[in-house]
C-alpha cells in the first residue's frame, strides 16, 4: 500500500470519527431538550474538537518520529 493511500485512509477515518462525534453530540443535545440551532452548535464544536485532536495528535506524532 502507497503512503498516499494510507494517508487518504486515514483522512476519511478521521473524518468519519468526527461526523459521529456530531451525530451522537447533536442528538443528546436535542434529547436534552435544546433547540435545534443549540444542538447543531454543540454538533459543530464536537466535529471542530475531533478535528483539532486529530491534528495534535498528528503533529505529535510527526514531532516524535520525524
Amino acid at each position: 500500500m502507497s503512503g498516499l493511500t494510507v494517508v487518504l485512509f486515514t483522512i476519511a477515518l478521521v473524518l468519519i470519527a468526527a461526523l459521529l462525534a456530531a451525530a451522537v453530540a447533536g442528538k443528546i443535545a436535542r434529547l436534552d431538550g435544546a433547540t435545534y440551532p443549540a444542538a447543531f452548535f454543540r454538533a459543530a464544536t464536537a466535529f471542530a474538537a475531533v478535528l483539532t485532536l486529530a491534528s495534535a495528535v498528528t503533529a505529535a506524532l510527526a514531532t516524535v518520529l520525524g
